[in-house]
């Protein structure tokens, strides 16, 4: 695969080609920052992990120049932590035993910037390479802004496939908002079986952004523990880490669902479950 932009990366761990890497990856997410993916689908990771029949592979869309940096990394310049952002990313692939990591390395604004179709020519081209059955999304109604526009151009993207390429299931993931919110029946619930020590490792090689003064490593895992135990009200604990998302499949199956109405959809689910709750516990008994 060939890439313009300069600050593009592609890395594939055991050195097939780009071609032969994707056309085995089963499972593939797309983030918008070096450590998105390892936060958002751990899932797949943790799926594919030293499977013969399942691989993951990661695409990462910004150059993630413009993060918050702290600690040892106070004094990096802009393209200095770029540089260090995308060995780790390489990094955490290496652990994670994916498939192939591309690092297309667009400036974010290029990446919100709804009338460029730059991102979902390349975004097009992945998935046509890759044809995965399960392709891990930031989800629409996260608070980051670059998240939200990467979803938004990836649906695009995988709308523009032929619907027997398209995945078999789209999910929509945490990352800067959980979706603890969900109402329980549209929650599609990801567990974190095995391996927890290869969940931390490829969280944790992100040291510009943990030394750097972001605890992700640590709040991700809380975050999954959290969502195990507090899931259900009135039974002992199933499992001990589950990831939430939601199933945007019928947005790439139907491309005329406008995205904001599926999501404020969902909200209203939550909304009703609430004010349901609160008016039978109002009534006397």
């Amino acid at each position: 695969m060939k890439l313009k932009n300069p600050d593009a990366d592609v890395y594939v761990p055991d050195d097939l080609s780009v071609a032969e890497a994707l056309a085995r990856t089963t499972h593939l997410a797309v983030g918008a920052h070096q450590d998105d993916i390892e936060m958002m689908a751990l899932h797949g990771i943790l799926q594919c992990f030293n499977q013969a029949d399942r691989w993951f592979s990661g695409v990462t869309v910004t150059d993630g120049s413009g993060c918050p940096r702290g600690g040892p990394y106070e004094k990096y310049s802009d393209e200095e932590i770029r540089k260090v952002r995308v060995v780790e990313q390489r990094k955490a692939a290496l652990v994670g035993n994916y498939a192939c990591q591309i690092q297309l390395g667009f400036p974010s604004g290029v990446a919100k910037d709804g009338s460029s179709e730059d991102v979902v020519v390349y975004l097009r081209a992945i998935f046509e390479g890759a044809r995965p059955d399960v392709v891990y999304l930031h989800n629409p109604a996260d608070k980051h802004d670059t998240h939200v526009a990467c979803c938004l151009r990836s649906i695009s993207a995988l709308r523009q496939l032929p619907e027997e390429v398209r995945p078999t299931r789209v999910y929509g993931c945490e990352v800067w908002r959980g979706l603890d919110w969900l109402f329980d029946d549209d929650k599609q619930i990801l567990r974190l079986y095995d391996r927890p020590n290869i969940a931390e490792a490829v969280c944790g090689v992100f040291d510009s952004q943990i030394t750097g003064g972001k605890r992700f490593d640590q709040a991700v895992h809380g975050r999954h523990i959290a969502n195990a135990t507090f899931h259900e009200a009135d039974e002992v604990d199933k499992q001990e880490r589950l990831s939430f998302a939601m199933d945007l499949t019928p947005l790439v199956a139907d491309p005329s669902i406008d995205v904001a109405d599926f999501t404020l959809a969902l909200l209203r689910r939550t909304k009703d479950d609430m004010t349901d709750r609160i008016v039978r516990m109002s009534r006397g008994t």
